[in-house]
């Protein structure tokens, strides 16, 4: 005899929030991309990005430095860190548009990694990025809706260029 599950009782479920956000793939990445991209003057939409993550989800920052620990952040803690770092730096008032502009995914049952090349503006008619990087996404299909479960993130620089196989 099968045994009997119950869904979880998580606190941001589907009726949360628009359910297009988190019924594709497609959907939920480019939910992700819009919620931390925000005009001058304002913020990232946390409150999105919230709703977007799995309860126990986690957020891991590039390394600032070369031999520096690695930083696994709970949601709470990055809105937290993000609030401050928008401000301390000045992308509150120059704005940040960041967008998907390569996609690798690979799947096996209710998982998802995707590896999304991105690049960072600081408004949308920006001709050139400031910054463009590589996000790896975990994903987890539960309770009829994609949660984001983790992401981790690095940056382009001198000597670290994207490979080019990432780019198409």
């Amino acid at each position: 005899m099968a045994k009997k599950t119950h869904p979880p009782t998580h606190s941001n479920t589907a009726t949360s929030l628009p359910s297009t956000d988190v019924t594709t793939l497609d959907a939920i990445v480019k939910a992700l991309y819009e919620s931390v991209s925000f005009p001058p003057g304002r913020q990232p939409d946390y409150q999105r990005l919230r709703m977007l993550f799995h309860p126990d989800g986690s957020i891991i920052p590039p390394k600032t430095q070369k031999n520096s620990e690695l930083v696994v952040l709970d949601l709470d803690s990055f809105i937290t860190r993000s609030r401050e770092f928008v401000v301390t730096t000045g992308l509150e008032r120059q704005g940040f548009h960041e967008k998907e502009v390569a996609r690798r995914t690979a799947a096996f049952g209710s998982m998802v990694h995707i590896l999304s090349t991105y690049e960072s503006r600081h408004t949308v008619k920006d001709t050139t990025a400031f910054e463009r990087g590589i996000n790896s996404i975990q994903l987890v299909r539960e309770v009829n809706r994609w949660y984001i479960v983790s992401i981790l993130w690095e940056i382009e620089r001198t000597g670290h260029p994207i490979p080019r196989a990432f780019l198409v």
